[in-house]
C-alpha cells in the first residue's frame, strides 16, 4: 500500500501543483466543442512536426511533469522531427508565455502494435531538452490514482485543435468538448464498439454529437476529481472511420489509470 501511495505521490509530480489551474475552464453544459477560456487547460500541448520550414501541428499531448509529455504513440513517426509547444491558446499568433521545445527523447510503450490500434497501448512519453518554467499559462496535470476506473456518465472534457467536424476545418483556439464516460460494460456491446475496446481503454461520449476528431489526437480527457483537481484520465486515441460523431461510436481513450507503474518506470530510467 505504502508503495501504491508513493507511487501517486511522486506521479503527481509534487502534487501541490497539479491539476489547479489559474484560469479555471469554463465547465459549461454546452453539447458539441465550444472555444476553451484562454489557458484554462494549462497542460495542454501541441505536438508539431517540422515540413517545408514549417511547424505543423499533428496531435494534443499533457505536460505531467516539468520535462515530460504524455501523448499517443500513434502520434509519433520515427521520420519525422518534432516540438512540443506549451502554454498555447490561438496556434496561428504569438503569444507571451508559450515555449517551444524540443523533444530529448520519445519512448513509446513497447506493446503498440501500429497494425493494431485495438491492442491498445497507445501511449508516448516525450522528454524534454529542458525543464519548463511553471506558470499562469503552463501547469502540470494530475494523473488518476492506478488502476481507478471513472464511473459512467462522469462529465469529463476533452480538449485540442482537433478538426471541428469531420473533414472540418482545423480552429486556432483551443476547444473543449463535453464527453460522459460510457462503461466498459456498455461500450464493449455489439452495437457500440463491442470486442474493438479493452478494458485498458476509456469510452466517452458517443450521443452522435460531440466527439474527439483528427488532430485531438494525444490530447487529455479531463475529469474533475473530488478534491476539485483535474485529473487526465484518458489519452485520445480512436474514433469511429464513419466519422467524428458517430451515433454509439464514442471516443476510446488509452486509460491513463492503467499505466501509472509504466509512466513512473520510463521517467525514473531515462
Amino acid at each position: 500500500m505504502l508503495g501504491i501511495l508513493f507511487a501517486v505521490l511522486t506521479l503527481a509530480t509534487a502534487a501541490l501543483g497539479c491539476g489547479v489551474p489559474a484560469y479555471p475552464p469554463a465547465v459549461s453544459k454546452v453539447v458539441g466543442g465550444e472555444d476553451a477560456r484562454p489557458y484554462s487547460w494549462p497542460w495542454q500541448a501541441s505536438l508539431q512536426y517540422s515540413s517545408s520550414g514549417k511547424w505543423h501541428h499533428t496531435c494534443g499531448g499533457t505536460l505531467i511533469a516539468s520535462n515530460w509529455v504524455m501523448t499517443a504513440a500513434h502520434c509519433i513517426s520515427s521520420s519525422r522531427t518534432y516540438r512540443v509547444f506549451l502554454g498555447k491558446y490561438n496556434l496561428n499568433v504569438e503569444e507571451a508565455g508559450s515555449i517551444a521545445v524540443q523533444p530529448q527523447k520519445i519512448i513509446v510503450h513497447e506493446k503498440w502494435n501500429p497494425n493494431n490500434v485495438a491492442n491498445g497501448y497507445d501511449i508516448a512519453l516525450i522528454k524534454l531538452t529542458e525543464h519548463v518554467t511553471l506558470s499562469k499559462q503552463i501547469e502540470l496535470a494530475c494523473l488518476p490514482a492506478p488502476q481507478s476506473i471513472l464511473a459512467s456518465n462522469t462529465a469529463c472534457y476533452v480538449t485540442g485543435w482537433g478538426r471541428l467536424q469531420t473533414n472540418g476545418a482545423l480552429p486556432d483556439d483551443l476547444q473543449q468538448g463535453l464527453l460522459l464516460v460510457v462503461d466498459y460494460a456498455t461500450c464493449s456491446k455489439t452495437g457500440w464498439w463491442g470486442s474493438t475496446v479493452k478494458r485498458n481503454m476509456v469510452c466517452a461520449g458517443g450521443d452522435g454529437i460531440t466527439s474527439s476528431c483528427n488532430g485531438d489526437s494525444g490530447g487529455p480527457l479531463n475529469c474533475q476529481g473530488a478534491d476539485g483537481r483535474w485529473e487526465v484520465h484518458g489519452i485520445v486515441s480512436f474514433g469511429s472511420a464513419l466519422g467524428c460523431n458517430f451515433y454509439h461510436k464514442p471516443s476510446v481513450f488509452t486509460r491513463v489509470s492503467d499505466f501509472n507503474s509504466w509512466i513512473q518506470q520510463v521517467m525514473d530510467s531515462n
